[in-house]
């Protein structure tokens, strides 16, 4: 609505000049028309650098951005079009007597506006007198609010965590259980959150007992459990999801003896919340990576704030060793493929890739050939696997074999051609972006083995990722406001004038993510750079009003007072509209409010912070660059018209 509100404030004021109402919408487009433009083109182009990439943070906001962009842009169009035909039909001035209460309200609100828009330019007056002192308090604000930053009283995270009602209890018994006591122990646990007043419903998965008829694995072992548990809404209960699952963890592992107990936080898009911290660490063999990865994980235990810390690979698993001895197998006659195909297909058989089907009625089969469950249980079976060598004789594997019973990993993992283990961790109560740098400063005491490495992964990746993609996003937004405002205004000097406004803003956003405990996150950032094209039109109402007032004959000082007197109340009335359109998305509770609490709060910061601030360093700024402007003669217009009117009196005959 901002559009909106300039063009009808405008039109007002022409019309209390003593114009009609028809007089008045039309000269009050034409004079205000490049000012709603430039303010409307400004929130566009803020928008487009994001929506044009194809990063990971685009891919979220990209539909926000699309809305905004077309919004405004036929926002602009209505301003042009319907709001000045309705005024000139409709409007009226009225004057208000005081004869009933509505009345009297609007005429004490009245007179507060204009005590406040005196006391404005009271302010105003000063600070051009002192721009030093001015300068000086802004500035000091402004490192002092990105001091806030550095303190910790703003940490960071990727998306914010919101509190959905919903966790995951995970549960894993030895390696060695059957489905049946897996069972057992997830009924157990499902009393008791039964019986807790704040949960809901319980949806259960018990793993299975063993792989499917055709070899392939299943996703969960028998030996471990989830239950997805849901809670009351957040305003029916006194703890905040992930505070509840903590508890409600502990109460478990103490009843259900030989069990771990873990708890996941489901996470805002609605599925379980993977490990906000997340260290991925690389070498040149499992066992140097693994020994750095226990490191790392004790050290990760200590920080405050985490919970559920763990390495990616579990040790312990059972496994069976088979070395073989080269030359004993090349004298039997057998190559290492054969060997290996062979085992293979003796114990995972050849479902996955077979091209041999069982074709009955419309329907095909695959046909898996593997040895029967009798003949793959122990350490002799595998022993006994029979080979064919190069004479067709058949040679068992202990010929040319040792087979051993031993232990090893979980899972074999490699990132970037290296063995890799993963670090990781749940938050709770800590921004997930301040625990990993107080991590990352812990890692770098630690002695770490030759050929060890370390790459931060998960959010945190997604973090530097997107933060960077906003970064870029954020600096190409302020090239393109800067260019558009050159090209609307023909002039380099007053468009980084408005361009001072921007810090202004940055100063009450940051002050109000500390004050509401909010993060940087994706969400907050993409605030921040909305607030280019929210506080930049507040400059550009000023330095567009400042400037007709220097082509009618005032003085750049009455100028500057006579733009922010008249001025003030189009910016009040937009600042306040948007804050106002705001605070029920800042005050919002719920699980999905939280995303956009943060961006709602740094809005408000930053608008109400740079409707002061803009209205007086501005003017400021303006006044230097003018001296400037007058000193080296730099596109001042009483330059260009002097430059105007000798071009045309050079191309105009001297007999006309």
């Amino acid at each position: 609505v901002d559009d909106a509100i300039v063009v009808l404030e405008n039109i007002q004021r022409h019309m209390e000049m003593g114009k009609n109402r028809v007089r008045a919408a039309y000269d009050a487009v034409t004079e205000i028309g490049v000012t709603v433009m430039s303010i409307t083109l400004v929130i566009v182009v803020v928008f487009l650098p994001i929506s044009l990439t194809n990063e990971i943070v685009s891919q979220i906001l990209r539909q926000f951005c699309v809305v905004v962009m077309i919004a405004t842009s036929l926002s602009l169009l209505a301003s042009f079009t319907i709001v000045p035909l309705l005024s000139s039909r409709m409007g009226k001035l009225e004057h208000m007597t005081g004869k009933n209460l509505f009345e009297k309200f609007i005429m004490w609100f009245e007179r507060q506006l204009d005590s406040f828009t005196h006391w404005m330019s009271s302010l105003l007056k000063w600070c051009l007198k002192h721009w030093a002192i001015t300068l000086l308090v802004c500035t000091v604000l402004l490192f002092s609010s990105f001091a806030l930053v550095g303190m910790g009283f703003i940490g960071g995270e990727f998306i914010p965590n919101g509190d959905r009602g919903q966790f995951i209890v995970a549960l894993e018994l030895p390696k060695d259980a059957s489905l049946q006591q897996t069972n057992q122990a997830t009924m157990k646990a499902e009393a008791f959150l039964a019986k807790q007043p704040e949960v809901i419903t319980m949806i259960t998965t018990v793993g299975q007992a063993s792989a499917d008829n055709f070899g392939g694995a299943n996703q969960t072992p028998a030996y471990e459990s989830e239950i997805n548990v849901t809670l009351v809404p957040e305003d029916k209960r006194k703890e905040a999801s992930d505070i509840y699952a903590s508890r409600i963890k502990k109460v478990l592992a103490a009843q259900l003896t030989g069990v771990k107990v873990k708890t996941m936080d489901v996470s805002i898009l609605g599925s379980a919340q993977a490990a906000p911290i997340q260290l991925d660490v690389l070498g040149a063999d499992l066992d140097s990576a693994m020994a750095f990865a226990k490191v790392a994980l004790a050290e990760l235990k200590k920080l405050d704030g985490t919970t559920e810390a763990k390495l990616s690979v579990e040790e312990g698993t059972p496994e069976i060793d088979v070395h073989m001895d080269r030359d004993k197998m090349s004298a039997l006659g057998l190559t290492l493929d054969v060997v290996g195909a062979t085992m293979q297909t003796a114990f995972n058989g050849t479902a996955d890739d077979s091209k041999m089907k069982f074709r009955q009625g419309a329907y095909d089969y695959n046909i898996n050939l593997r040895y029967g469950a009798f003949n793959r249980r122990n350490i002799n079976d595998v022993s006994n696997i029979a080979f064919v060598n190069n004479k067709g004789q058949i040679v068992r594997l202990s010929q040319f074999a040792t087979v051993e019973e031993g232990s090893g990993p979980s899972q074999l993992e490699r990132r970037d051609k290296s063995s890799s283990v993963s670090v990781k961790s749940q938050v709770i109560g800590r921004p997930s972006g301040t625990v990993t740098q107080e991590f990352a400063a812990k890692l770098l005491t630690l002695r770490r083995p030759i050929g060890v490495t370390y790459i931060f992964a998960g959010d945190q990746e997604n973090q530097g990722d997107s933060f960077k993609t906003l970064g870029v996003a954020l600096l190409i937004s302020i090239v393109l406001v800067y260019l558009i405002m050159v090209a609307l205004y023909d002039s380099y000097i007053y468009p980084l004038v408005v361009m001072f406004s921007l810090p202004m803003a940055i100063i009450g956003a940051l002050l109000a993510l500390a004050l509401t405990n909010n993060t940087l996150n994706i969400f907050t950032i993409l605030g921040m750079i909305m607030l280019i094209g929210l506080v930049a039109k507040n400059a550009i109402i000023l330095v567009d009003f400042t400037n007709q007032s220097k082509e009618e004959g005032h003085s750049t000082y009455d100028a500057l007072i006579y733009a922010n007197h008249a001025r003030l109340r189009p910016i009040l009335m937009t600042t306040i509209a948007m804050v106002f359109g705001m605070l029920p998305i800042a005050l919002s509770k719920g699980g999905v409010s939280a995303i956009e609490n943060g961006l709602a709060w740094v809005v408000i910061g930053g608008l109400i912070s740079s409707m002061f601030l803009t209205l007086i360093v501005v003017p400021v700024i303006y006044s230097l660059a003018d001296r400037a402007m007058k000193r080296f003669g730099l596109g001042h217009p009483e330059k260009k018209k002097q430059i105007l009117e000798q071009m045309n009196a050079e191309f105009v005959p001297k007999n006309s």
